[in-house]
């Protein structure tokens, strides 16, 4: 598990293919690797990947189709940018939200612009993921932890049942992160709310059985948390 909080942006320094999978070197730049070893998760862009070897100034990790299937790691090539953050610990400072490092999809940036000393973007998620989105909650875009402050649903063209959601970002979060790079038109991983997928999965079940927990969607619209 992860926070959302990024600890430094490191670079893809090689990316081999292997029998079929690929794997990467990462150089982790201010990263404390003091404390990491073989076998340790690392989100790189928000893709937890394993470390497998250690040479000293980052990590080399292999990554399965699995993980190729739902993301943009075909097309990094060396010196791309990537956030980084290593995994949870008991100790560790919940700032963000709770991040498993497993990417839904791929959005796309439609627009930047500037707001005060603020970066404004609009993004394209999937229309899959769009039952998961919701105004002032959570999403991780490209390993950060983020809130989204409103959405809409793309009603015609290509993008129909899409939806399209704004972010605000902070001056500090643009300069920690790979965010300052975005353009239009930039591939992006993003993670929904994990406990929108729990509730989503609890109340297909319970369409086909008898409620047990007392949970339903009269209870969870009556406590707001359902429209």
């Amino acid at each position: 598990m992860f926070t959302g909080i990024i600890e430094a942006v490191g670079q893809v320094v090689a990316s081999q293919s292997k029998q079929g999978d690929i794997r990467l070197r990462i150089n982790t730049g201010k990263m404390d690797l003091s404390d990491v070893k073989l076998g340790d998760s690392i989100a790189t862009n928000g893709v937890c990947l394993t470390v497998v070897e250690l040479p000293g100034d980052g990590f080399w990790a292999d990554v399965s189709q699995e993980s190729i299937t739902h993301t943009n790691i075909m097309d990094w090539k060396s010196g791309k940018s990537v956030n980084l953050e290593q995994a949870l610990t008991l100790a560790t400072r919940l700032g963000g939200h709770m991040v498993t490092g497993h990417v839904d999809g791929l959005g796309t940036i439609l627009s930047r612009s500037e707001d005060a000393r603020s970066v404004r973007f609009k993004v394209k998620a999937p229309a899959e993921l769009s039952k998961y989105i919701a105004a002032k909650g959570s999403i991780t875009v490209d390993g950060v932890s983020l809130t989204v402050n409103a959405i809409e649903d793309a009603s015609s063209g290509s993008d129909k049942g899409a939806t399209i959601f704004d972010l605000n970002i902070v001056p500090h979060t643009v300069q920690e992160t790979v965010i300052k790079g975005y353009q239009v038109g930039h591939s992006v991983h993003l993670e929904v709310d994990v406990i929108a997928r729990y509730l989503e999965r609890m109340m297909m079940q319970q369409t086909n059985e008898q409620p047990k927990s007392g949970i339903s969607q009269a209870f969870l619209a009556q406590n707001g948390f359902w429209k």
